[in-house]
């Protein structure tokens, strides 16, 4: 029903910036709610930012995320990366409120891979 498309991954070194766009497309109509997450091999998939100022701890500082509902666009600005940030990074959607658990979102992006080199 909502199709979800990432883009701006790539290859950093530490320290640096990068960012990611994500596209939605098909049925967008009504309210809903969209998040990045990312999962590091080995760990978890992980939630990241949503926009309203929704950060997990390891990335407040140093990540801005931000929504265009008139392009049905979310973007995640990345400065002073890390190699622990080192994952594919996925948009997510959702009907409802924002939450932090990957288990609550219904769509999912392709995922972009971000690799931060010391």
């Amino acid at each position: 029903q909502v199709q979800l498309r990432e883009s701006g991954g790539g290859l950093v070194q530490a320290g640096g910036s990068l960012r990611l766009s994500c596209a939605a497309s098909g049925r967008t109509f009504g309210s809903y709610t969209m998040a990045w997450f990312r999962q590091a091999p080995g760990k978890e998939r992980e939630f990241v930012a949503a926009p309203g100022a929704y950060y997990s701890d390891s990335v407040k500082a140093r990540f801005s995320v931000s929504r265009d509902n008139a392009q049905n666009a979310m973007y995640l600005q990345m400065n002073s990366l890390k190699p622990e940030d080192t994952a594919v990074y996925y948009c997510a959607a959702r009907f409802g409120v924002v939450t932090t658990t990957r288990y609550d979102y219904a769509y999912w992006g392709q995922g972009t891979q971000v690799t931060v080199s010391s």
